[in-house]
């Protein structure tokens, strides 16, 4: 959607500075800003889809596949797929796997054989987010780093990029999405971003690209309010490109894919650049706002309070 999708979505033939920045109120601790997941919340999240394995099943492991934990990246025919593998928890992505998919996002960059990269979940699930048990032995300044990192990753990957929501995309699963070129979906998948409910806010550059592709008011249904979102009502809003039958959804895609793939990788590089570029400084500057603010909701509770307030006065 950014950028191909947008323009398509733009002729259909397809905030920086909205309060991230805001001083907190000097006079309360820290601490009582933080609230407890509501326990419907997680009972919520956990039921969106069973933790089966498999994914895809598209190509054979890379060289440098075992190099990442709870990843499994494969290729085939000018496709290399990246499959978030940790089904058990949901594909809940902890801070390895974080620094994990900069590095196999890198290494698509990097392959003069790889045209098209596809992400895709493990199991019924695309991905359920951060993972909570997260950031507890870094700083926040180390926390930050990491989700700032992660996000660019999204942002500067110069090929196309194409989401496979094979299932439940919650928090980043979710916010992400427009960073993507192409964005397919399983007609079972939902989207979900309870971050007023976690007592955190929106991340993944979504506060400027939901209300720039969605409208205002989807925008804070979603990302306010935490509207769960079917893949149909995806696609209307245009979130998503297009929704296939669950039962079928890797192979009604692959031959998209492969057709994609047999296209002049130069000319799908620079036209993704011409496209990205007039967006790509406000997207950095945006994502940094975020990841700061994030890591303020996140971990103000878990450091103490002199930690709390030298980030506070550095960054807002």
């Amino acid at each position: 959607m950014l950028p191909c999708r947008a323009l398509r979505s733009t002729h259909r033939l397809l905030r920086a500075g909205s309060g991230w920045c805001r001083a907190l109120p000097p006079t309360p601790s820290h601490t009582l800003f933080h609230h407890p997941p509501p326990a419907p919340l997680i009972g919520q999240a956990r039921a969106l889809a069973s933790a089966a394995p498999g994914g895809p099943g598209w190509g054979t492991p890379t060289a440098d596949n075992d190099r990442y934990e709870h990843l499994l990246v494969t290729f085939k025919d000018g496709v290399r797929t990246i499959t978030i593998n940790r089904p058990e928890k949901k594909n809940a992505l902890t801070e390895q796997m974080f620094d994990h998919v900069v590095a196999a996002l890198d290494e698509a960059a990097k392959d003069p054989d790889t045209i098209i990269t596809a992400i895709t979940g493990a199991g019924n699930v695309f991905c359920a987010g951060n993972d909570l048990s997260n950031f507890r032995t870094c700083t926040m300044k180390q926390a930050e780093e990491l989700l700032i990192r992660h996000m660019g990753a999204f942002i500067d990957f110069p090929k196309p990029l194409v989401a496979v929501v094979n299932g439940a995309a919650v928090g980043v699963g979710t916010t992400l999405l427009p960073l993507y070129d192409l964005v397919y979906a399983s007609d079972k998948a939902v989207f979900l971003t309870p971050f007023s409910a976690l007592n955190i806010v929106a991340e993944g550059c979504s506060s400027f690209t939901f209300p720039l592709f969605l409208g205002q008011a989807n925008a804070g249904e979603i990302l306010l309010f935490g509207k769960k979102v079917s893949a149909k009502e995806a696609r209307d809003i245009h979130l998503i490109t297009e929704v296939f039958e669950a039962s079928r959804l890797y192979e009604e895609v692959w031959p998209h894919l492969q057709a994609m793939a047999k296209l002049p990788i130069k000319s799908l590089i620079y036209s993704k650049a011409l496209t990205r570029d007039v967006y790509r400084d406000t997207l950095h500057k945006v994502n940094s706002a975020e990841c700061k603010r994030v890591v303020e909701r996140l971990m103000g509770p878990r450091v103490d309070n002199e930690e709390y307030e030298k980030y506070v006065a550095e960054n807002f």
